[in-house]
């Protein structure tokens, strides 16, 4: 995808260190392109797990895909509050309009009242053995997770609930549009 504009709308596929898919998603619209980071936009969209289940998100969603950073972070909003789920993974690739990424099990869960959790050390430790994660991985790995709940604590920018509404209000205007223009 050469000239990804904002409107775009792309899928999201979620790979294991094994380079299976894990989990995919049919749609993210792009809402902005800044040097380091995309940001997307999804609501009630369908994914797909490994195994071939189906179910759809709940809520809409406000992703942000890093190009250097091992993690991504999507504000859910749902109705009594943001919620942030942070997954540590490589930072992403874009193939044939999917956004692409290796998900490293580790999570951090931010709730709106701003407690946080990290998530799936077990799955972690398990995959870590099963898929033979190096020593200079596992640092990696650990590091984004430290460098991500510092982001947080310093209110980095994706954590800023005032600029996520603006986001999810331009998702919901693009979405009008392109329905819209699917009538037309």
């Amino acid at each position: 995808m050469k000239n990804m504009c904002i409107g775009d709308k792309l899928e999201i596929q979620c790979y294991k260190h094994n380079k299976k898919v894990h989990r995919a998603w049919s749609e993210a619209i792009v809402l902005d392109i800044k040097k380091d980071y995309i940001v997307f936009g999804n609501n009630k969209t369908l994914v797909t797990e490994s195994e071939g289940t189906t179910w759809r998100t709940k809520e809409p969603a406000i992703m942000y895909f890093f190009r250097n950073k091992w993690y991504n972070v999507i504000a859910q909003m749902k109705k009594d509050g943001i919620y942030y789920y942070c997954n540590i993974a490589t930072p992403f690739i874009i193939e044939e309009n999917t956004i692409k990424y290796i998900d490293y099990d580790l999570d951090l869960r931010i709730f709106p009242k701003g407690e946080f959790k990290i998530l799936d050390k077990l799955e972690y430790e398990y995959h870590k053995n099963k898929m033979g994660y190096s020593e200079d991985l596992d640092i990696v790995i650990n590091n984004a997770l430290k460098e991500l709940i510092e982001e947080y604590k310093s209110g980095a920018i994706m954590f800023s609930s005032k600029l996520n509404k603006e986001y999810l209000a331009t998702y919901m205007q693009l979405k009008k549009e392109l329905e819209n223009s699917n009538f037309n």
